[in-house]
């Protein structure tokens, strides 16, 4: 019973072919993402640097993720989907190109992920809302939200742990080719899918004015709008200690490429074992409630990471940090799509991208600038105390019945 209820999405033929090319295409991202972090720091010494690489990743997601939605919204998401993810895989060989064949410098392979950050700001809205579409049954969409962070945490797992391996033996170069290969298995199942026929919807409403009604939807719809202000706080305060990652690989514990691999792929495990719990609990489980003793869990996590110098302590803390990280974000998110109204759900996890995404650029840039003077110990400890007064400062609002109106919390709406 518990088995066929964690993996009931896989019930829909759609999503079986969506989750399979993703599940590959994942690795190679986090492949790539590996790759570019320590290529940065290794060349640079700097974890202001790394916090700029982070940034040019992330913000545009801040900047252009609501355009994201807006675009999501207007047209076909299956269509949207497919031609960012065409995007992505030219801008895996572009960076295969430079990195194996010129002499390239820091800037260029920043400037190369502004350009990722770019496709990803569209990409998100499109992909996250397709899903509604993808399962046969609403009442599976919660589900398949959580096995969405499974597969992208399973990828977390696997994909740095290659990364570090390959980083040593063949080069940064490699993770790149890698990376643009992967996407030939979601395009392809991307285009095996058979998906509803999309009907245009008529336009009468310019794309700024469809920026201002979700602004607005936000406003009119507090129980919405807070979980967007909780993953901007989260977002900004909290995650971006995963910033600093390749500093205690390094300098903490004396490792190299691999102990950074390492450090990632056990976040990933961490992750993998809360989104199958997430995947696993009974369909009426208040999971307001629930983000309390997550951001809890988070601070606690990170408080005993920023006290620790040995290898196997990091590891088991990072892996409580990654449970905590992937289950607020996929609460967050399954509340915000049976929460929003369909008219608005690409609008709404728009909002969702750039509090998520758009804010931790900021947030590493901070991280980094306060490690370079304050020390990395100093820094974890802070976002760890920071996730508890988040926990504190939103207890009266996650702890209380919901209100009158506002939809069944993981019970799927069918709009």
């Amino acid at each position: 019973m518990m088995k066929t209820r964690t993996f009931r999405a896989f019930r829909s033929r759609n999503y079986r072919l969506f989750f399979t090319g993703q599940s590959v295409s994942m690795i190679g991202t986090w492949m790539q993402r590996t790759a570019v972090y320590w290529t940065v720091y290794v060349q640079t010494h700097s974890t202001f640097m790394l916090g700029v690489a982070v940034f040019c990743v992330q913000f545009p997601s801040f900047l252009f993720s609501l355009f994201g939605g807006v675009v999501a919204d207007r047209y076909s998401r299956f269509k949207v989907m497919l031609i960012t993810q065409i995007v992505s895989m030219v801008q895996a060989v572009l960076m295969t190109l430079l990195v194996i064949f010129t002499h390239y410098t820091v800037f260029e392979i920043l400037a190369l992920s502004i350009m990722l950050g770019i496709i990803n700001a569209f990409d998100v809205p499109a992909r996250q809302s397709l899903v509604h579409d993808m399962v046969d049954s609403k009442e599976d969409l919660g589900n398949a939200i959580a096995l969405n962070s499974t597969m992208n945490n399973l990828a977390r797992l696997i994909g740095p742990a290659i990364s570090g391996i390959v980083l040593d033996t063949l080069g940064a170069g490699i993770c790149f080719m890698i990376n643009a290969l992967s996407f030939i298995a979601v395009i392809s199942t991307l285009l095996m899918m058979r998906l509803p026929a999309y009907i245009p919807k008529l336009q009468t409403q310019k794309v700024m004015e469809g920026l201002k009604d979700g602004l607005i939807y936000l406003k009119s719809t507090p129980s919405v709008g807070r979980l967007v202000l909780l993953i901007s706080l989260c977002s900004l305060m909290v995650v971006p200690y995963i910033t600093l990652l390749p500093v205690i690989a390094k300098m903490t514990l004396h490792g190299n490429a691999a102990t950074y691999g390492y450090l990632n792929s056990v976040t990933g495990i961490g992750a993998i074992a809360g989104a199958v719990f997430l995947a696993s609990v009974k369909p009426h489980i208040n999971l307001r409630k629930v983000l309390v003793f997550i951001l809890c869990f988070l601070g606690l996590g990170l408080i005993l990471l920023s006290h620790t110098h040995t290898l196997l302590l990091a590891l088991l803390f990072a892996a409580i940090a990654g449970f905590a990280i992937m289950s607020l974000s996929t609460i967050i998110n399954t509340l915000l799509q049976t929460m929003s109204s369909a008219a608005m759900r690409g609008r709404v996890i728009s909002y969702f991208a750039m509090a998520y995404f758009g804010m931790q650029p900021l947030g590493s840039l901070i991280t980094g600038s306060i490690s370079n003077y304050a020390g990395t110990s100093a820094t974890i400890l802070s976002q760890g105390i920071a996730a508890f007064l988040i926990a504190l400062l939103f207890l009266p609002y996650l702890w209380k019945d919901i209100h009158q109106g506002d939809k069944p919390l993981i019970k799927n709406s069918s709009n």
